[in-house]
């Protein structure tokens, strides 16, 4: 048997019956494009969030381009961000023709280093993109602070923190407009690709609708500024719907399995795990722990029949897509050598006792804890 880092059908064998009531609903409708599930889903999800506006857009990755450009973000302007995120993150950035500008992350939590932000503004830079890594948020009092002092726009990107909170605010309510994906992985996912923009901003909200619809305010009319086709589907917006009303609890099973993480490992030399820091509630998309010798530990883990993965294995900035920012080793130090040491455990609502006993034990055992 292998064990793998995220697997969704146990929580489809609990599910299955109103996600597949789900689908019936909309097919059944006589809507398949936009119609009465989308329109319920945004409005739930704001209303999760305890925000006016949500636009459910087709993925994450346009979720941050709409954003951007719904914030008034544009070509040759600069985006600050970091390295030590998932490429979409910063490949938004570049579709609209904007620069993505990095600053490193903090060695503990490996979120933002907020100190670093005011060195990294220039005349150009228009914008702040914060990650909320991994399940927690970045210090967003440090964000607007610098954003505030320089005029700047913030849109969080929220794909990997749903219902993370800092200082008891929900990620995705602490800048001007945050970015979600509910790609399968996600705490709230999709069965097939899914993301959302939520706002307090009803001009922002009103430039998102026309931007996910080729521009246009209504259906055919008139396109007012060339947009893009990035709808959410309807199907995914009803079994959203449906996941969102569990969202409290697949975030409660993630935190007793990090506990039970915690109490199986912590006493493991040389073994590093997750802290939460200070004022946060981690919601653990990801379980990532760090240890000096990584490949050795994954090796050992593979012959134990657990395949684990590596978020993030090469930081955007060495990627050669990116070659042309100028950016060569040593450029972020703490990042690069953050991705020579991390690897995730198994992390997903649905993973049972059992399993998580084994990855415990085979980690033991691999590294000689007794």
């Amino acid at each position: 048997m292998t064990v793998r880092v995220w697997d969704y059908l146990p929580e489809y064998a609990d599910e299955r019956e109103d996600l597949l009531d789900a689908v019936d609903t909309v097919f059944s409708s006589g809507r398949l494009v936009f119609g009465p599930a989308v329109e319920a889903f945004e409005a739930e999800f704001a209303a999760w969030h305890g925000l006016p506006h949500a636009t459910g857009v087709d993925n994450g990755t346009n979720a941050i381009v709409l954003g951007l450009r719904a914030l008034g973000v544009g070509p040759g302007d600069e985006v600050i961000t970091v390295s030590n995120t998932a490429a979409p993150t910063v490949v938004a950035i570049d579709q609209i023709g904007a620069v993505p500008v990095f600053v490193d992350v903090r060695a503990d939590d490996q979120l933002m280093d907020t100190d670093l932000l005011e060195a990294a503004v220039t005349s150009r830079t228009r914008a702040i993109v914060p990650v909320h890594l991994y399940g927690q948020c970045v210090d967003m009092a440090a964000v607007q602070a610098v954003a505030s002092r320089h005029g700047l726009r913030v849109l969080e990107d929220c794909a990997q923190a749903h219902a993370a909170r800092h200082h008891g605010r929900l990620a995705g309510t602490m800048g001007d407009a945050a970015a979600f994906s509910f790609y399968p992985t996600k705490i709230l996912g999709a069965y097939g690709d899914g993301g959302a923009v939520v706002t307090a901003e009803p001009d922002v909200d009103a430039d998102l609708r026309r931007l996910r619809y080729y521009g246009m305010a209504q259906q055919y009319y008139v396109v007012q500024t060339p947009g893009h086709n990035a709808r959410l589907d309807a199907v995914q917006a009803e079994i959203l719907r449906r996941k969102l009303r569990r969202l409290d609890d697949y975030v409660a099973a993630r935190r007793a399995i990090a506990g039970r993480y915690a109490e199986g490992l912590g006493d493991v030399d040389g073994l590093t795990l997750p802290p939460v820091t200070p004022g946060n509630e981690h919601s653990y998309y990801l379980y990532v722990a760090r240890h000096p010798e990584r490949e050795e530990l994954l090796e050992g883990l593979r012959a134990h029949g657990i395949e684990l993965t590596v978020s993030y294995r090469w930081p955007v900035h060495t990627m050669s897509g990116f070659a042309h920012l100028g950016l060569g080793p040593g450029s972020l130090p703490v990042t690069e050598r953050l991705a020579g040491e991390i690897l995730s455990l198994p992390m997903y609502s649905s993973l049972d006792k059992g399993t998580q006993d084994d990855v415990v034990a085979a980690v033991r055992t691999v590294l000689g804890a007794p």
